[in-house]
């Protein structure tokens, strides 16, 4: 069975850096495109960022230039760095990939990034 776990994610302060780790599971084929979601309450859940199995990326107007994404296909794990954070930034992050072998999207549970102003 396919997992996604999160982890990294925590309390920083406006200006600071964290970065998200996604590692993947159950899996030895691995994933194609990987993605970071996030949902701030109220709100609805968003794109911040995705990557190919080529490694090519595609951010959010919201943090381009402030994140980066990254991933390591042997250890079947997905990075987000995140830079600059701001109070808006304040949300439940989501790690996404699509399973290498079965073309399901798989989810992880999500963990808490919160910016404190």
């Amino acid at each position: 069975q396919v997992q996604l776990v999160e982890s990294g994610g925590g309390l920083v302060q406006a200006g600071g850096s964290l970065r998200l780790t996604c590692t993947g599971s159950g899996t030895i084929f691995g994933f194609n495109a990987m993605g970071w979601f996030r949902q701030a309450p109220g709100k609805q859940r968003e794109s911040v960022a995705v990557i190919d199995s080529s490694g090519i990326t595609n951010y959010a107007a919201s943090v381009k230039g402030r994140f980066t994404m990254s991933r390591d296909d042997a250890k079947k794990t997905a990075y987000l760095q995140m830079g600059s954070l701001k109070p808006e930034d304040t949300a439940v992050y989501y790690c996404n990939a699509v399973s290498r072998i079965s073309g399901l999207t798989h989810w992880g549970q999500g963990i808490q990034v919160t910016v404190s102003s």
